[in-house]
């Protein structure tokens, strides 16, 4: 498998979506947006039920606040937007995705993260290859999630959500996140790679021009992710380690 796909040695840098690319923090992401908007859907009366599929098509890789509002878009609930400090009991866009957030944190404290063995692996190997790397995450928590596993001083430039909120940076799949993340780690994405495991990811990176977008398929399924504008899709990244 390693020898028909590409050398990521070759290119100018590699940039990283984080969540379900280097750490499993995805499914963490997965069981708090199932609990919270599980007990939200039976106490408001919302049909159809929550499932996974919500998740993949609504939540991953989308900012926080913007994957809530898509989500209740999609079973006709429209809620008041707030503001970023508003209470988890809040009623709005914001007090619910901060509602998410509390049992994300919780977990992360609880059970602490590791990161995918093949996936540091890659790290291993880029670094030694000496090629720049960088995370690019839709995720407020990222800082967080790369220290506690251990991962904070490998990459000189997280472009995450906290950044994305700054700067007033639109979600995936907009290019934009992956165009800023480029030009903080000073590379032009038609000479680098992107990494993720997102359908609006690959479709952010692949709208930013990346010379190569690499799937990673943890479920959201390969064919999927090739009509997202995935180049190669692998299941794990030790797959250009091996």
């Amino acid at each position: 498998m390693a020898s028909a796909l590409p050398d990521l040695t070759a290119y100018d840098a590699v940039l990283f979506d984080l969540d379900g690319v280097l750490t499993p923090t995805a499914e963490v992401h997965m069981h708090a947006w199932a609990t919270m908007f599980t007990e939200l859907f039976a106490a408001w009366g919302i049909e159809p039920a929550y499932t996974e599929e919500d998740y993949f098509v609504h939540l991953d890789g989308k900012k926080r606040y913007d994957g809530v509002a898509s989500l209740l878009r999609s079973r006709d609930v429209e809620v008041p937007w707030g503001e970023p400090a508003d209470p988890p009991t809040a009623d709005t866009v914001c007090g619910i995705g901060n509602r998410k957030n509390e049992v994300f944190s919780r977990v992360l404290r609880d059970e602490g993260i590791a990161p995918y063995p093949g996936s540091l692996a890659l790290v291993d190997l880029l670094q030694a290859a000496g090629v720049p790397i960088a995370v690019v995450s839709s995720s407020k928590n990222a800082e967080e999630v790369l220290r506690v596993a251990g991962l904070r001083d490998r990459f000189p430039v997280v472009m995450d959500g906290v950044v994305a909120e700054r700067e007033n940076l639109p979600s995936k799949p907009d290019p934009a996140v992956f165009a800023e993340g480029a030009r903080m780690l000073g590379v032009d994405p038609a000479r680098s790679v992107a990494v993720e495991d997102a359908h609006s990811g690959v479709q952010s990176a692949a709208a930013a021009g990346y010379a190569l977008v690499v799937g990673v398929d943890r479920g959201a399924g390969a064919e999927t992710l090739r009509a997202c504008g995935a180049h190669v899709v692998v299941d794990d990244l030790s797959e250009f380690v091996a």
